[in-house]
């Protein structure tokens, strides 16, 4: 349907906001009975790639030219690693690290977001180890001691990790304790519910299916609105210092 030109998208110097009517999906190398919604890039500033995977039943990712992470949206996928298949539904998730031989198959229909990241390493540190969980399974910790607030860790926070995956739940009427502005990217997609999002300078109501990217230092705040939570995936680069030493 025709809707005269008219989004909620936008795209700034330091941010994106993309709405699923402005979503284009696109082939990628390797990858088989999967279209993918390419969300952030480095064709767009972005120090990382985000996107959305929607799988066929049977269609499977091609070999990750970076870091990858996985986090099930919907449906059923296998991860093959290690000589081990761990079958991952709605809120599976998976880190693999750069050059870890893996296979990733839809058992069903199925969305996924990846993130994917060229790693940096750090002397001194060990090679980050492969993880595999459920959201589900996670405790989850209140933000700056507000229980209204809660985020989950899906990523282990240690030296050999260069990014960090967390997945934070708003009550309704909850919000940021403060207008945040830091070095660290992000990239965040509207799991649940909704609300308002400060970027920059703008305001934009923002719902579950939109994706948004920051880039360092964007003035950031979000209030969750409605009857129900409000949910998100975000992404942040993490633990490297500012001049790549």
């Amino acid at each position: 349907m025709h809707r005269l030109g008219a989004t909620r998208s936008r795209l700034k110097a330091d941010h994106l906001l993309q709405t699923p009517d402005t979503f284009i999906r696109s082939p990628l190398p390797g990858a088989s009975g999967v279209e993918f919604v390419i969300h952030a890039a480095p064709q767009m500033g972005a120090r990382f790639t985000e996107m959305t995977a929607e799988f066929v039943a049977g269609g499977s990712l091609g070999p990750a030219p970076a870091q990858r992470f996985v986090y099930v949206l919907e449906g059923e996928l296998a991860l093959t690693v290690g000589g081990r298949e761990h079958v991952l539904g709605k809120g599976g998730f998976a880190y693999l690290g750069q050059g870890a031989a893996h296979t990733v198959r839809a058992v069903s229909a199925a969305r996924a977001a990846v993130i994917e990241k060229p790693y940096e390493a750090l002397p001194g540190a060990p090679a980050p180890e492969i993880v595999v969980g459920d959201e589900a399974a996670v405790t989850a910790a209140p933000l700056m001691g507000d229980e209204a607030v809660r985020v989950r860790a899906l990523m282990p926070d240690g030296p050999e990790y260069d990014f960090a995956v967390n997945t934070m739940t708003f009550d309704p009427g909850a919000a940021l304790s403060m207008v945040e502005i830091h070095v660290m990217e992000h990239g965040l997609l509207m799991l649940e519910g909704g609300g308002i999002y400060r970027l920059s300078e703008a305001w934009y109501p923002v719902q579950a299916g939109d994706f948004i990217w920051m880039r360092a230092y964007c003035p950031q705040w979000f209030g969750a609105l409605g009857k129900r939570p409000a949910k998100y995936l975000i992404y942040k680069d993490w633990r490297r210092h500012p001049l790549g030493a």
